[in-house]
């Protein structure tokens, strides 16, 4: 039989392995809008998120780099967009992410 010490220790556990690149209230936010949505532009981000130009790019390259979301640039009546979209290791690293954060939050006394 297993005691609350346990369930708060697996809980701690699951945090302390958790992904940090997931992790950061940016790019989970990031994730998280693009997790509901096939594709999304960074102009669409930058409204929903709050984050500003810069702070946005150095998130998006961070998670490009994990393999997490893939950028498409194109031209729209000459000017450029760039367009965002998880790849399906960022969509299955997403699902993982939300299944660990509920078990841990879960494992934790209220």
């Amino acid at each position: 039989m297993s005691s609350k010490k346990d369930h708060e220790a697996d809980a701690l556990s699951i945090i302390a392995n958790i992904d940090r690149v997931i992790h950061s209230p940016a790019r989970l936010m990031i994730l998280t809008y693009l997790f509901v949505v096939e594709s999304g532009d960074l102009v669409y981000l930058m409204r929903q998120t709050g984050l500003t130009w810069g702070n946005l790019a150095s998130h998006v390259s961070k998670l490009e780099e994990a393999g997490y979301i893939k950028i498409e640039k194109e031209f729209v009546d000459r000017k450029p967009r760039t367009w965002l979209q998880l790849t399906e290791a960022g969509r299955t690293a997403f699902q993982s992410y939300r299944q660990q954060m509920t078990a841990a939050l879960g494992g934790l006394p209220e």
